[in-house]
């Protein structure tokens, strides 16, 4: 029997983090109440290896949990190890290799999953009044948080009611109750979309929830892909091959077989609870939550001794910035390429909380275009703010190529030494956004709009510096030769 690939097992991807020394099997006993949080909280931090925690108090036997599935890698040339093995890449890729990667599994043809008759996920089954949530490690991730929450690294999984399209879509879920969960279904969510379409029917929506999912599934699921477009397509296209999937035991719908735990049900058209507050992505938690829809569930399947990945939020970097950042990397870069505009590569600083989102400007192309600053600025803002992707980040922060926009420290120089203060800031108050963004007026969150902008970093025009650095102020001949002599220096 071949071993499972692990792009599209999370299992085999546990095992490949494990061998690499990118994991580490903690046997002492661990409290998911804060412990759990407090050690990975520390991991993403130092970017140590990702904590599997194997003996949990209160647990049942067998029941594990896997903390920072995506942090960044102390290891040597491995930082986004974790990241690129979710897609089946090399440990050793770059930002560009992997955001070049997805851009092209973008416009190949979809690969749709394959429905089989069983899979791992469902070899322990709990139906009905046997559904208990409780049985789960649910772990309370920070102190400030208003519950424990079960989803924080996995996906929903919806489908419209002509059936036509599937969203598989990342949220978190809060347990309510031992049968119920509540969590955001945002109306400018794809799952609040297909919400709203079961609920002019007069009808709940029919859901799943997928935890320990394929690590390209999951990644694929953090896409802004446009409205209509199915992610399981998107994953095969992301790997090479289809995902397998099995029928829900309860209502129609498939998940991945190889799933860690599978949760089955409907989210409810007209009720809410309390949610939150949660420690979120942009690295702060806020005293009070909101009235959130409440998910059903009638049935759980899981694996034998089953993992549940968790995302401790917070400070970056983790995985809302590591994968949601990435893939609205790679959803932007092609975005704005396809548009024609002359970006040579779009990146999610990690260290900015998926709150700005850094273009490398191809000068060669701008300078054939003869655009000036003013309308490059506008034809980046008519592009990406009003699209899905463009929803997502606020800022926008316009560099030359000469930058490495992967490399933070090359963008703050930027922002610090080629952004004029009085000419160099354009502002969009009317633009749609995320109402997640801490510095938005009551106002702006209320309508979803404004605090949108684009800062210019790029070069003035008569500008005639160069860069005093290794790369620029030597010799390519002496430049190999220190590079070649580097550990007989002593380094």
């Amino acid at each position: 029997m071949s071993h499972p690939d692990p792009s599209l097992d999370f299992r085999a991807f546990l095992d490949e983090l494990l061998a690499a020394g990118d994991a580490v099997a903690i046997e002492q006993t661990v409290d998911p109440h804060l412990e759990v949080g407090a050690i990975t909280r520390r991991a993403y931090e130092t970017h140590a290896q990702a904590p599997l925690f194997t003996s949990l108090t209160g647990a049942e036997p067998g029941f594990r949990i896997l903390g920072a599935p995506a942090g960044l890698s102390s290891l040597p040339g491995e930082r986004h190890g974790r990241i690129a093995a979710h897609f089946g890449l090399a440990r050793t890729s770059t930002p560009r290799e992997i955001l070049e990667h997805l851009v092209r599994a973008m416009h190949a043809e979809p690969v749709p999953p394959v429905v089989v008759p069983s899979g791992p996920s469902q070899q322990n089954v709990a139906v009905g009044d046997a559904v208990d949530l409780e049985r789960l490690p649910v772990p309370l991730l920070h102190q400030e948080d208003g519950g424990r929450y079960l989803g924080t690294y996995g996906f929903h999984v919806v489908q419209s009611p002509d059936g036509a399209w599937t969203s598989w879509s990342v949220a978190r879920t809060m347990l309510h109750d031992r049968r119920t969960l509540v969590g955001p279904a945002m109306p400018q969510q794809h799952i609040g979309m297909i919400r709203q379409m079961w609920s002019e029917r007069g009808e709940h929506t029919p859901w799943a929830m997928v935890l320990g999912a394929p690590p390209a599934a999951l990644a694929a699921s953090a896409m802004p892909l446009p409205e209509q477009v199915n992610e399981d397509g998107y994953v095969g296209a992301l790997t090479g091959r289809p995902v397998e999937v099995v029928r829900t035991l309860t209502n129609g719908l498939h998940v991945p077989a190889s799933a860690e735990i599978v949760l089955e049900g409907y989210l409810s058209s007209d009720e809410s609870a309390p949610e939150g507050p949660m420690g979120e992505y942009h690295g702060y938690a806020f005293p009070e939550g909101k009235h959130q829809p409440v998910f059903h569930v009638e049935a759980v399947t899981w694996r034998d001794a089953p993992v549940l990945p968790v995302c401790v939020a917070g400070l970056p970097p983790e995985e809302n910035h590591t994968v949601w950042g990435t893939m609205i990397s790679a959803s932007a870069l092609d975005l704005l390429r396809t548009a024609g505009l002359p970006v040579d590569l779009a990146w999610c600083s990690y260290e900015a909380a998926t709150c700005w989102i850094v273009l490398s400007i191809d000068r060669a192309r701008r300078a054939a275009l003869g655009w000036t600053r003013r309308q490059l600025v506008d034809a980046v803002a008519e592009v990406l703010f009003p699209s899905h992707v463009g929803w997502m980040v606020p800022k926008v922060i316009l560099v030359d190529d000469d930058i490495d926009i992967t490399d933070v420290n090359q963008v703050v120089w930027a922002l610090a030494t080629r952004n004029h203060p009085a000419t160099g800031q354009y502002v969009f108050p009317d633009a749609p956004g995320i109402p997640m963004v801490p510095y938005l007026t009551p106002e702006e969150v209320r309508t979803a709009t404004g605090g949108k902008s684009v800062t210019d970093c790029l070069l003035p025009e008569d500008f005639r510096g160069t860069t005093a650095s290794f790369r620029g102020s030597y010799p390519q001949r002496l430049q190999e030769q220190v590079l070649a002599d580097w550990h007989r220096y002593g380094y």
